[in-house]
């Protein structure tokens, strides 16, 4: 019985051990800061992906309640996201096509209330030295507004892509990291692009703010 349970206990230790791998980021935070998204904001389940078009993060299912919007001040009932309890999944859609995008999905898998603000911080492709996308000029100004993601609840934004035929570059992932209402992000980790064609170019790109809707969902 004390071997048996020598080797029961070896294994779990293993398990552990190979989980905690699984939780490695890409790289620090800008100016050392943890302002948004202390730990993990996206752990071992970014690999639970969705086909195209669904926009489905691979947790809880659609009967969720849902995220609400409100202003900086009256949400102190809620805290900032933190990112060992979300979920991000990013989905390539209209591959090719006019409105070319990155459908990211980021849903609350904690068991209390939290808020995002503004709009994520992305870094395409591998290189994690590289500057942060710019916000999209079509949309609204960002960083006012929190929105409260209850258990279960999502979020979404999209990486818009432009690609002009040539010099372009190409990419399955991308880096991904939360920001603070100071507009500093935490630390920067890996999200694998789903969908039919997973791969994307882009020659230019941009990002909208998170919402409470799914963009171009058409």
């Amino acid at each position: 019985m004390t071997t048996q349970r020598a080797r029961r206990s070896a294994a779990l230790a293993a398990a552990t051990a190979a989980l905690a791998l699984g939780l490695t980021a890409c790289g620090g935070s800008d100016d050392g800061s943890k302002a948004a998204g202390d730990d993990h904001t996206a752990g071992t389940s970014l690999s639970k992906g969705s086909g195209e078009g669904t926009g489905s993060t691979g947790g809880r299912k659609d009967g969720a309640r849902s995220a609400t919007v409100s202003t900086k001040g009256t949400t102190a009932a809620a805290r900032q996201c933190r990112g060992d309890e979300m979920l991000v999944t990013a989905v390539h859609r209209f591959a090719g096509q006019q409105g070319d995008h990155l459908l990211v999905t980021a849903s609350n898998e904690g068991s209390t209330p939290c808020w995002v603000t503004s709009y994520p911080a992305v870094k395409l492709g591998g290189d994690v030295d590289a500057a942060a996308l710019p916000h999209s000029k079509k949309d609204n100004p960002g960083g006012d507004k929190h929105i409260t993601l209850p258990p279960g609840g999502k979020a979404y934004s999209a990486v818009n892509l432009f690609d002009y035929g040539s010099k372009n570059h190409t990419a399955q992932s991308f880096a991904i990291a939360l920001r603070g209402t100071d507009g500093r992000t935490g630390p920067f980790y890996s999200v694998d692009s789903k969908g039919q064609k997973p791969r994307f170019t882009w020659n230019e790109a941009d990002v909208l703010n998170w919402n409470t809707k799914k963009p171009y969902d058409f």
